[in-house]
């Protein structure tokens, strides 16, 4: 305790704080990048107009109340009132749409990731391009509200991510982490800049449209980590800390996305390395050694916040189908008049299903709380489906569940790993699906044929990993790249469990999978039936 405060006393602690979906947590960590004190905000999207948003409101309400959140930690623990800093990073939900007229007012409400109102946006421009363009890109949505014909669009003076929109507020500098930029627009790996042959093609498309501005003059400027992106202004000081405490001239580190802090915090920047972050939704991202053959549809295409390419396989549903199983097997005890410990409940069932059949025993589930766009589902329906001559026990019903927790993500993944012919040397777990012990391990393994690891830091998350990216920009050594302060400075010595696949269970998944794309025709009859 000692050292850590004497760190917050020098200045030296270093600060990161994210912007979840549904929640803000800001983690001060040390000289040695160990967390000694945290803060949260708890918040919810709204759905306004039919426009997902968090309003701007809410955004500085949140960030404000983590930061005292913090603070107060800081004033228990240790009895000192933070005064200055080290360095400072934002974080938070990638891609989007925050637009800004001349006088720096939102022309719109936040419209952020969630929302799935890009489609024609989304195929012309990946058609145009030649590269896949999601419907959450930034891109997308500017596009779409020029093809929309949207009144605000003429008035566009600057656009950026919700990290950058932060960060900008603090500090008068509008820049992005090429991390976060790969959500808003391609970038070049070579230049680690927005791709300025697309920006070309872009402008052409929109020519017709005679607007006040091309599109990179609206576009933030590209940082790659370890590169200095401004200092805490005066006004940014009074936004962060409503105690008026905090002085002015911290650094702050390029803001990032929930993407890249999340490959930071496992440690898996290096190429063939990659991570699975799996609860409500489930993303894996795999660094490549090169770009891929073809454009897929199912794959994104976003960086490492050091500008290498990292393919993204994005899924909508995870844990969601799961946890309410098992909230019904809670119910069954209480009705029973048993009385148990949830996670204990968690992790009875989880181990159960090691116990199960390698392909579920002919089983079959779909955990579509909501669409599905690796698949190709608009909306989607939790089902679960047996033949008279399935194997039905408890070990395979559960074991099915969490297989079909990682169905979709397979299916990109496949192409991926089996179609492309990416190299992966290990992945990377964090998220709930892995605090049952091995049980997530093993099954995203046998989903991948790869080992998968589980770091003892995998809880700390995104505003621990972009306090890392702050503190790397602070504290590294000449030429000393940002895969070796993660691995020597960071996870040195770091303790965790690493699972390899095992044979039968490789197998079991693939029989499973093709059962699972067999069966989405029953899937869509579902929707249709139950409309």
């Amino acid at each position: 305790m000692g050292d850590a405060k004497m760190t917050i006393i020098n200045g030296n602690a270093v600060l990161g704080i994210e912007l979840g979906s549904t929640r803000i947590k800001s983690v001060l960590v040390d000289e040695n990048n160990r967390p000694i004190a945290s803060g949260s905000y708890e918040w919810e999207n709204q759905l306004i107009n039919g426009i997902w948003t968090y309003g701007e409101a809410d955004i500085w309400k949140g960030v404000s109340e983590s930061y005292s959140q913090m603070a107060r930690d800081v004033k228990e623990k240790y009895a000192v009132t933070i005064t200055t800093l080290g360095a400072i990073g934002f974080s938070g939900m990638m891609h989007g749409y925050m637009a800004f007229n001349k006088e720096g007012e939102l022309l719109v409400p936040f419209r952020t990731w969630r929302n799935t109102i890009t489609a024609q946006a989304s195929e012309e421009l990946t058609s145009i391009l030649g590269y896949h363009i999601p419907q959450r890109w930034s891109i997308a949505h500017l596009y779409q509200a020029i093809l929309n014909g949207e009144e605000h669009v003429d008035q566009i003076t600057y656009q950026t991510t919700l990290a950058g929109y932060i960060h900008w507020r603090l500090t008068g500098e509008k820049v992005l982490g090429v991390g976060e930029a790969s959500g808003m627009f391609p970038i070049d790996i070579e230049t680690h800049d927005f791709n300025k042959t697309m920006i070309s093609q872009f402008n052409t498309l929109i020519a017709d449209r005679n607007l006040n501005w091309k599109l990179e003059d609206i576009l933030p400027k590209v940082l790659v980590a370890g590169e200095g992106a401004g200092y805490l202004t005066n006004e940014g000081a009074k936004l962060l800390d409503a105690s008026g405490n905090l002085q002015a001239g911290i650094p702050l580190c390029p803001p990032e996305g929930d993407a890249g802090t999340g490959m930071v915090a496992t440690n898996s920047v290096s190429v063939r390395t990659g991570n699975v972050s799996a609860g409500t939704s489930v993303f894996a991202m795999v660094v490549l050694e090169k770009d891929l053959e073809r454009v897929h549809e199912e794959l994104d295409l976003v960086t490492t916040p050091t500008g290498n390419l990292v393919a993204m396989a994005h899924c909508n549903n995870c844990t969601s189908d799961l946890n309410a199983w098992v909230n019904v097997f809670e119910e069954f005890m209480v009705s029973m008049g048993m009385q148990g410990d949830k996670n204990h409940l968690y992790e009875v069932l989880y181990n159960k299903a090691l116990e199960g059949d390698a392909s579920c025993g002919g089983l079959l589930a779909y955990n579509y709380f909501s669409g599905e766009h690796i698949t190709g589902f608009e909306e989607g329906r939790p089902l679960f489906v047996r033949t008279p001559e399935s194997n039905f026990n408890l070990a395979n019903f559960m074991r099915v569940h969490l297989f079909t927790a990682l169905g979709a993500l397979k299916v990109g993944l496949d192409i991926l790993l089996k179609d492309e012919g990416v190299r992966l040397d290990t992945i990377y777990g964090h998220g709930g699906l892995f605090k049952t012990k091995g049980v997530g391990q093993k099954m995203v393994a046998a989903a991948i044929n790869a080992p998968v690891s589980v770091m003892e830091t995998a809880g700390e998350g995104g505003a621990w990993g972009i306090a890392i990216l702050a503190s790397y920009m602070m504290n590294k050594s000449e030429n000393e790249t940002l895969d070796d302060y993660l691995t020597n400075r960071v996870f040195a010595g770091e303790k965790g469990s690493r699972v390899e696949p095992e044979q039968k269970d490789v197998e079991g998944f693939d029989v499973f999978i093709q059962r699972y794309k067999e069966g989405l025709s029953i899937e869509r009859a579902a929707i249709e039936n139950l409309r």
